[in-house]
């Protein structure tokens, strides 16, 4: 197997580390909030007010889904979050600051976001529980009881006598 390479300016090659593994979908979408960045400081907010997707992490336990989002600044009640069957949709603003004197450079996203999670198993939506805490949602979406994992006990059968 070869190790891939990347050509800088000049013609030479340079070999990424051994172990190098990066998502290629985490890359474009940098690249494309690099560029709504750019296209925002160029043309000013009249451009078109689309919803970005914040980071999040999903993890799975026995018993529940657990997803925790990065939302700094964002108030609870900024904060809408749905479950319909297996997907589980969290929408909200993130408002921008009122400022005095002139604002020379920003990096910070402001306006809607929305977080879209389509859950792999059946899940009890009545007791989807919410908490937001040092800038973290953390949304515990407990498994229904068909989906958990169970246990079967194998009996043993005497042998025939006879």
């Amino acid at each position: 197997m070869t190790t891939p390479v990347r050509r800088h300016p000049g013609g030479r090659l340079q070999e990424r580390p051994v172990g190098w593994a990066r998502n290629p979908l985490a890359e474009f979408d940098e690249l494309l909030n690099s560029m709504s960045g750019l296209l925002e400081s160029t043309v000013g907010s009249a451009a078109p007010v689309t919803a970005w997707t914040p980071s999040a992490d999903v993890t799975e336990s026995d018993d529940a889904f657990h997803v925790e989002i990065e939302l700094p600044g964002v108030k609870a009640k900024d904060i809408n979050i749905e479950a319909n069957g297996q997907e589980l949709v969290v929408t909200g603003e993130i408002k921008e600051k009122e400022r005095k004197g002139v604002l020379r450079r920003s990096t910070r996203r402001t306006g809607s976001f929305e977080y879209r999670l389509q859950l792999p198993g059946e899940v009890d939506t009545d007791k989807i529980t919410a908490e937001m805490k040092d800038g973290v949602l953390t949304v515990a979406v407990p498994k229904a009881e068909v989906a958990k994992p169970r246990h079967i006990e194998i009996n043993e059968r005497g042998g025939s006598s006879g």
